[in-house]
């Protein structure tokens, strides 16, 4: 092949690559955050000390101070960058805020895959809660956001009739699905996913239901926030060269339970047991705000029981992952048919252990026992996996540098799979596919 040949053919090549489109990083994944009046969001933060208290223990952080750096808290000492008082229920700022950093957000909702709504709705939701003279009124939580949406540029709503809507709730689904006719009504809790206006979206709820198609379970979030891969990687480090000398732990109320449960069986095992063998750490008051109590108990135990209370998921479940203490469930609601965008469904024996908890309650079956039987080794191995994901059900600084997907970009991705799912659906004229539940248990 002469010179000039192939000058002229390396032209073409170049050419023909420089012609190319790069793909579209953003394709599929434009999202728009809907301006909502302030009354919905940032309005709800001012009344923090009086009108809508977020902490309802006397030694608890005190409410305003728990919305420092957009709803992680202060920090748990000055010169942390990774660790913070956080109270769950501000899970809806802090998301908001970290939705501001996505890198495919549009200003125009015609040209979104997705509309993010940064509704507040578990602070909206507390005067329903909270107070007794509104307690009647609890079933019409989210009356004015669906009345708002349905008025303001109509259009938007109207599109995909609500398929690409999604929003966070920082609660578990069943405190605001009571129904609207209930009689009377039941304390605690408000009819918010119950309005038919709101059917289509998606919510991320801290804790969902085993059949609705609105909802999906994002991880509870822990008191570990890191702003960087370093800090993220050195506390890794840490946990996985800590020494376990106790078997295992239990955090959480210590109190005797009325009637048998597995609390009270765990209460029992535990009782006159050395220190070795089971460590009780009571967080009967603001234990979740204080995470020293139960941390540095964590890093030194093997197994974290992780018994169901009045609901099935714990937040404990996620601080022993971040601490690489193996979670033992005793429920399979408790997580593994809750976080399947986050945490793979059909692997959890390779990082948990799970007791049944008739077996234990009545079947006289030991935990203590049946913990010590699990070989060390294969312990060890448990340990690494989590840590593996580990940085999957953390939630990362606002601001800080890219580490990987963490529990909030899992989540949005997850959102915009769903919603990509429904609108094909919708537009193919499939409507038995729009509320399919497949993608449930499909890792991101």
């Amino acid at each position: 092949m002469s010179r000039r040949l192939l000058f002229f053919l390396l032209i073409i090549i170049a050419s023909a690559t420089a012609a190319t489109p790069d793909p579209d990083a953003c394709a599929g994944r434009r999202v728009h955050i809907r301006q909502l009046p302030a009354r919905f969001n940032t309005d709800l933060l001012r009344h923090c000390d009086t009108a809508f208290p977020l902490a309802d223990h006397p030694s608890a952080t005190p409410s305003c101070s728990s919305l420092a750096n957009h709803g992680l808290g202060p920090r748990t000492h000055n010169r942390t960058r990774s660790w913070y008082r956080t109270d769950a229920r501000l899970l809806e700022p802090f998301f908001h805020r970290r939705l501001l950093d996505h890198r495919c957000l549009v200003d125009d909702p015609d040209r979104a895959d997705a509309v993010f709504l940064p509704y507040y709705a578990a602070l909206d939701a507390l005067p329903f809660v909270l107070e007794p003279a509104m307690l009647n009124f609890s079933g019409v939580h989210g009356v004015p956001l669906a009345q708002f949406l349905a008025g303001d540029r109509p259009r938007v709503l109207a599109r995909r009739h609500g398929h690409d809507h999604f929003l966070v709730l920082a609660g578990p689904a069943w405190d605001y699905s009571q129904p609207p006719d209930t009689d009377p009504r039941l304390w605690g809790s408000t009819s918010l996913l119950r309005r038919p206006e709101f059917d289509n979206f998606t919510f991320l709820t801290i804790e969902s239901r085993a059949w609705p198609w609105q909802e999906h379970a994002v991880p509870h979030p822990t008191s570990f926030h890191p702003s960087s891969l370093p800090r993220l990687r050195a506390w890794i480090a840490r946990a996985r060269r800590s020494r376990r000398p106790t078997l295992m732990l239990y955090a959480g109320t210590v109190s005797k339970p009325s009637r048998p449960n597995i609390r009270g069986s765990i209460l029992a095992e535990c009782a006159n047991r050395t220190l070795d063998v089971c460590n009780l750490v009571d967080c009967s008051g603001a234990c979740a705000l204080d995470p020293i109590r139960y941390m540095r108990p964590m890093l030194k135990a093997r197994f974290c029981l992780q018994p169901p209370g009045d609901t099935p998921t714990r937040r404990s479940t996620f601080d022993a992952i971040v601490a690489g203490c193996v979670p033992v469930f005793f429920e399979n609601a408790s997580a593994r048919t809750q976080y399947g965008w986050h945490l793979p469904p059909g692997t959890y024996d390779e990082f948990s252990v799970t007791i049944p908890k008739d077996a234990v309650v009545l079947g006289g079956v030991q935990i203590v026992e049946t913990l010590a039987a699990v070989p060390e080794e294969e312990v060890a191995r448990m340990r690494e996996r989590l840590l593996d994901l580990a940085p999957r059900v953390v939630y990362r600084r606002h601001g800080s540098e890219e580490m990987g997907m963490d529990a909030v970009d899992i989540a949005v991705e997850g959102a915009l799979r769903r919603i990509r799912r429904r609108v094909r659906a919708l537009e193919d004229g499939r409507p038995e596919a729009l509320y399919s539940l497949d993608d449930d248990d499909q890792v991101i």
